[in-house]
C-alpha cells in the first residue's frame, strides 16, 4: 500500500516519478557496488565513475595544458619525436620533470608515446594546437578565469566586489565609452582577434553574403571578421562599428592590409548611439551573449532601426542547449559570464524571443559545421510590427 511519503504517481507525473526512482537507486552504495561487479553493468559503472573523476581533476588537466602551452612542447614535438633526455634541457627542466610532464600529456592524448614508449611525439589533440593561435590564446587567457572561480558560491551570491575577468573585459564595468581608454581595450581586443578566424570559418560557411548590398559589422573588433570577409567576397562594401578606441584599431589593421577604401568605420556606443545606415545586412558576432537581456535587447533594437526592410541580421554566438555541446554552453559559459559580471548563455528559442521583441521575424537557426564553437541565426525585420508602429506614428500627428 502506498505511504504518504512515496505518493501513487499519477500520469501527469509518471517520468517524475520514474526519475525520482532511477536517482534513488544510483545513489543506493548497495547498488553501485553490485553494479561495478555485475558483468552486464560494470562498463556503464566504470564508465560513470571516469567521468565523475573527470569532474574532480578538471582543473589538473588544464594546468598540464598549461604547461604545456607555455613551454611551447607541442611545436617542439611537431618538428621530430624526441626522448626526455632531449626535451628536458629546451624545457628547461630536469628530466624526471620532464617526463612526469609528458606522461601527463600523453594520457590526455596532448602526446603520444612513440618507438616503446622511448621517444614522445604528438597526440591528436596537441596536433589540434599546432598553427592555431586562437586556442593557444584562450588557454592562457584562462588563467584568469580560474583565479575568479576560486570561489564559485561566492560569485554565485555576488558577494565579490571585482574579478579578474570583469577588469579584462573593460567595457563590462563601464557605463560609457568615453571613459574607456586605447589601453583598456586593447588585450580583449587582440584574444577576440586570435579566435575569430575560426569563427569567422564557420559563419560564412553557414550563410552566403553574395546576395547582399553592404555589410556591418556591430562590435567588429579590430577587423578580424570582416578581413575574412573581404577576401571570401572582394566585391562586398564593408562597415564596421565598435568602440571608438576600438574602431581606431581596426582603421589602423585596414589601413595596413590595403582595405581602408572598402571599409568604413564608425566608432560609438551601440548601447548609446544609433548605428550608420546603408547597410542590408548586419553581423553581431559574439555579441549579444556577453550582455544581460535589458541591454542585449536595445541593441537589437538598434539594429533593427538601422536595417531596411529587406534587410538581414546575421547573429553568430555560442548558445545554450546545443546538441552534444551542454556543459559548453550552460556550464563554461554560464560561469565564464558570472565571472565576467554580465551577460548569459541563451538557448536558440530565448535568442528567438528577444528578437521578436525587437521587431524581427523570420528568425532561422542555421546549421555551421562545429555548433560548440558558434551558431549562427539569420532573421528578418518583421513588416508587420513597422507597418504597425508608422501608423501609430501618423495617427498621433
Amino acid at each position: 500500500m502506498p505511504t504518504v511519503s512515496e505518493p501513487t504517481p499519477t500520469s501527469r507525473h509518471w517520468s517524475d516519478w520514474l526519475l525520482t526512482q532511477r536517482d534513488r537507486l544510483l545513489a543506493s552504495p548497495q547498488f553501485r557496488r553490485w553494479a561495478a561487479m555485475f558483468p552486464f553493468t560494470r562498463p556503464i559503472a566504470r564508465r560513470r565513475a571516469r567521468e565523475l573523476f573527470d569532474l574532480c581533476a578538471g582543473f589538473v588537466y588544464t594546468q598540464v595544458l598549461l604547461a604545456c602551452v607555455r613551454l611551447d612542447v607541442f611545436n617542439r614535438l611537431a618538428a621530430r619525436p624526441q626522448t626526455v633526455a632531449e626535451l628536458a634541457p629546451q624545457l628547461g627542466l630536469d628530466e624526471a620533470a620532464t617526463a612526469r610532464l609528458l606522461r601527463a600529456a600523453a594520457s590526455l592524448r596532448l602526446a603520444e608515446r612513440r618507438g616503446g614508449a622511448q621517444r614522445y611525439g604528438l597526440g591528436p589533440l596537441g596536433a589540434a594546437m599546432i598553427d592555431n593561435p586562437g586556442i593557444v590564446a584562450m588557454v592562457e587567457h584562462h588563467a584568469m578565469l580560474y583565479a575568479d572561480l576560486h570561489d564559485p558560491v561566492a560569485l554565485l551570491r555576488g558577494t565579490r566586489s571585482t574579478t579578474e575577468l570583469g577588469s579584462y573585459w573593460s567595457y563590462a564595468r563601464h557605463s560609457s565609452a568615453d571613459e574607456l581608454a586605447q589601453s583598456q581595450v586593447q588585450a580583449y581586443t587582440d584574444l577576440m582577434a586570435a579566435s575569430q578566424p575560426l569563427v569567422a570559418a564557420e559563419v560564412l560557411a553557414a550563410y552566403r553574403l553574395n546576395r547582399h548590398r553592404c555589410l556591418l559589422d556591430v562590435g567588429g573588433g579590430n577587423g578580424a571578421f570582416l578581413a575574412a570577409v573581404a577576401e571570401r567576397y572582394p566585391d562586398l562594401p564593408l562597415m564596421l562599428f565598435d568602440l571608438p578606441p576600438v574602431a581606431e584599431q581596426a582603421r589602423q589593421r585596414f589601413d595596413r592590409e590595403g582595405l581602408s577604401e572598402r571599409v568604413h568605420v564608425f566608432g560609438g556606443d551601440l548601447r548609446t548611439d544609433a548605428l550608420p545606415q546603408g547597410a542590408d545586412v548586419i553581423s553581431l558576432v559574439r555579441i549579444i551573449h556577453d550582455h544581460n537581456d535589458d541591454v542585449a535587447l536595445g541593441m537589437l533594437q538598434a539594429v533593427r532601426q538601422a536595417l531596411p526592410e529587406d534587410g538581414v541580421l546575421l547573429l553568430a554566438e555560442p548558445m545554450s542547449d546545443t546538441p552534444g555541446a551542454e556543459p559548453i554552453g550552460d556550464a563554461y559559459f554560464g560561469f565564464y559570464l558570472l565571472a565576467m559580471g554580465q551577460g548569459r548563455p541563451r538557448t536558440p528559442n530565448e535568442i528567438k524571443m528577444l528578437l521578436n521583441q525587437a521587431g524581427f521575424g523570420d528568425c532561422r537557426l542555421l546549421a555551421t559545421r562545429t555548433p560548440l564553437l558558434t551558431r549562427v541565426m539569420v532573421a528578418r525585420p518583421d513588416t508587420a510590427i513597422v507597418k504597425k508602429n508608422s501608423q501609430s506614428t501618423v495617427n498621433q500627428t
